[in-house]
């Protein structure tokens, strides 16, 4: 994917400039990138990866082309506890379909988000795996899974044609905010 396609994927649910956000399985930072485009200067963006390797060239490309958003880089495992909160935003791109049991992770994530704060996912259209993407979830399935962790609002924000499992597509969710009662 190029980076058009990469921001074309996270565009509809980037609200506003600014804020902080973090990047779960950030790779290489490809979509740590895109969502540097979107949110512009001000923004603060923590990447984080447990493979410190994948991560070497990010900040020195991230100071490059967007000098004004700062970013924190995180060698860490995002299955386990990371010591983020009160986030505007969370990406999770190609990441969520390495683990088994999401129920645990999508907890954790839905603390460090502040009331009202997004996740979005960027994920395989597919139930079944392979031995690259072991678990994915359609967006059918993903529904589900946001609303039995707390999320609500969700929505699909766009598709794009994969050459591995046929599809992907791009989610939002969010917090409630403290005025929510779910929708």
């Amino acid at each position: 994917m190029n980076q058009t396609e990469l921001v074309g994927l996270l565009r509809d649910g980037v609200a506003a400039k600014g804020g902080r956000w973090a990047d779960l399985g950030a790779g290489e930072g490809a979509f740590t990138l895109a969502l540097a485009e979107l949110l512009g200067p001000g923004a603060h963006i923590t990447a984080v990866d447990r493979d410190a390797g994948s991560m070497r060239g990010l900040a020195a490309e991230m100071g490059k082309r967007f000098p004004a958003t700062a970013l924190e880089v995180v060698v860490a495992d995002f299955t386990r506890p990371i010591s983020l909160s009160s986030l505007d935003g969370i990406v999770m791109a190609n990441s969520l379909h390495f683990v088994r049991d999401k129920r645990p992770v999508l907890d954790r994530v839905h603390e460090m988000l502040r009331p009202g704060g997004s996740l979005i996912v960027v994920e395989y259209g597919s139930d079944r795996g392979n031995p690259w993407v072991p678990h994915p979830f359609s967006y059918q399935r993903w529904e589900q899974m946001a609303a039995t962790a707390g999320f609500d609002r969700t929505r699909l924000l766009g598709t794009v044609p994969s050459r591995y499992l046929g599809s992907m597509y791009s989610a939002i969710t969010y917090v409630p905010s403290s005025g929510d009662h779910g929708s």
